[in-house]
C-alpha cells in the first residue's frame, strides 16, 4: 500500500512538472492536455485520472510552483532584514529558472480575467504574499532592525511590484535588465531607509 502511494506520488510531482513546462511555454489556453500526457510519459486516460480537467491540472501546477519556492525559501521565521534578504534569494534564484518566471507570468496576466480559473488563485498567493511581508517587516520592528511606524504593508506592495515589474522586463529582455542586481540594490536601499 505505501509503495503503491509513493509511487503515485512520483507519478502526481512528474505530470505537475511537465505540465509547469507546458503552461510556462504555451500559456493556460495554449497548453494542450494531450502533450502533457505524452511528455509525461502517459495516455491522456492516464493523466486525467490523476486530473480531471485542464483547470484543476493548473490550480494544482499554480500551488505546486509556490511549494516550490516554499521548500527554497521562507520568509515566516526570519522577519527582519533577514526576509527581506531571502526575497533578495527568491528573486536570484528566479534568474536561474526562467521557466518558472516565464509560467507566473503567463498565468498572472490571464488571470487579471474573473472567469480565468487561475483567478483565485492568483488573488489568494498575492494577499499571503503581501501579508507574509508585511508580517516580516513588523518582526523587524519589534526587533528593532526597522524604525517604528513604518507601514509594512505599503512596503509590502512596493516589494512585490518590483519584483514583479522586474521579472516582466528581465523576461522581455534578459541581456539588459540583470533582474537579481537590481531588486539586491532596491533590498539595500529599503534595508538603509527603513533602520532606525
Amino acid at each position: 500500500m505505501r509503495r503503491g502511494y509513493a509511487t503515485g506520488a512520483a507519478r502526481r510531482e512528474r505530470i505537475l512538472a511537465t505540465a509547469l513546462l507546458e503552461f510556462a511555454e504555451h500559456g493556460y489556453r495554449g497548453a494542450s492536455l494531450a502533450r502533457i500526457a505524452e511528455r509525461a510519459e502517459l495516455s491522456q486516460a492516464g493523466l486525467l485520472h490523476h486530473f480531471r480537467n485542464k483547470e484543476l491540472l493548473l490550480v494544482a501546477v499554480l500551488d505546486y510552483r509556490d511549494e516550490l519556492d516554499v521548500r527554497t525559501f521562507d520568509l515566516e521565521p526570519s522577519g527582519g532584514i533577514d526576509a527581506l534578504r531571502a526575497l533578495a534569494g527568491v528573486v536570484e534564484h528566479n534568474s536561474r529558472v526562467p521557466g518558472l518566471v516565464q509560467l507566473f507570468s503567463v498565468i498572472s496576466g490571464e488571470a487579471v480575467t474573473p472567469g480565468h480559473p487561475g483567478h483565485d488563485w492568483a488573488r489568494r498567493r498575492y494577499r499571503r504574499l503581501r501579508e507574509m511581508v508585511a508580517t516580516a517587516l513588523r518582526r523587524g520592528v519589534e526587533r528593532g532592525e526597522f524604525r517604528a511606524g513604518l507601514d509594512a504593508e505599503a512596503h509590502a506592495d512596493r516589494l512585490i511590484a518590483m519584483m514583479d515589474g522586474l521579472q516582466t522586463q528581465w523576461l522581455i529582455d534578459p541581456d539588459r535588465v540583470d533582474m537579481a542586481a537590481v531588486f539586491q540594490g532596491y533590498v539595500d536601499d529599503l534595508i538603509a531607509t527603513l533602520r532606525p
